[in-house]
């Protein structure tokens, strides 16, 4: 069952992407860009951004972007509508993540991860949403992570961060569907990504960025809410979720000996 509209084709969309400097948000600009739209990439570092607009000339939007800075938003936001007639899709993909185990928690680096995990896509949503609600459509997607379904082992800071932006997205689309606006939130499993290279454990069913960029779309066109990939594991671990506690966390005991 579709619980957003279904996209049927990407030409000629115009198409914002958070975090597109490399990873995940780096792959699905580029697959966007393969599909013909119009795509606006966003990140700190605007290398990899640059060589996007050299490599799609005339369908690539350079913005530069600190997503922790509500002023850069706006500033962003007035240089994008001067370019464009209009947004139809916003999709944040950017993240940070740092593995921390209780005896590690420090709160300056929590304190980062929160900035970008949880006010970066506030900041983005409130940025974007008053347009949409005027002429009530367009879509919003929001990478959260599997993280986010439960407490995991050196997931401390960053998967609440995740549990926080599942639960941002499910009220945001209880608000702004009825107004013809779709919500996806995208909960992929391991991808490899800058992020999860420093990881020191082994990373089941590890995907490639690639193959998130067309199980994000793949979704978006199917008229997806949640978005979540590989199945082969994300299938078990929303198993796990709906555990009485007593055996989810003597699972989760034995994965953390592990990791």
């Amino acid at each position: 069952m579709s619980l957003n509209p279904r996209i049927q084709r990407w030409t000629d969309r115009h198409v914002w992407v958070i975090g597109a400097s490399s990873g995940i948000g780096h792959a699905l600009a580029d697959a966007l860009l393969q599909r013909g739209a119009n795509v606006a990439v966003s990140a700190r570092k605007t290398e990899s951004l640059d060589a996007l607009s050299t490599q799609y000339p005339g369908k690539v939007l350079v913005l530069p972007l600190d997503v922790s800075d509500a002023d850069a938003w706006s500033r962003s936001y007035a240089a994008l509508e001067s370019q464009w007639p209009t947004l139809d899709d916003f999709i944040f993909c950017a993240a940070d993540y740092q593995p921390i185990r209780a005896w590690e928690l420090e709160g300056r680096r929590a304190e980062k991860m929160i900035r970008t995990n949880i006010a970066g896509p506030v900041h983005g949503v409130a940025t974007v949403l008053p347009a949409m609600l005027k002429k009530q459509s367009g879509s919003i997607a929001l990478i959260a992570s599997v993280a986010g379904y439960m407490g995991l082992p050196k997931s401390l800071v960053y998967g609440p961060t995740k549990a926080a932006l599942i639960n941002f997205a499910e009220a945001l689309y209880l608000d702004v569907h009825p107004r013809g606006i779709g919500v996806s939130i995208i909960n992929p499993g391991f991808v490899d990504t800058p992020l999860t290279q420093g990881n020191d454990f082994t990373m089941p069913a590890l995907i490639t960025p690639a193959e998130a960029a067309s199980e994000i779309i793949k979704g978006l066109e199917d008229g997806a809410f949640e978005i979540h990939f590989p199945k082969r594991f994300t299938r078990w671990l929303r198993l796990i979720r709906r555990l009485p506690y007593s055996l989810k966390f003597s699972i989760l005991a034995e994965v953390a000996k592990k990791s």
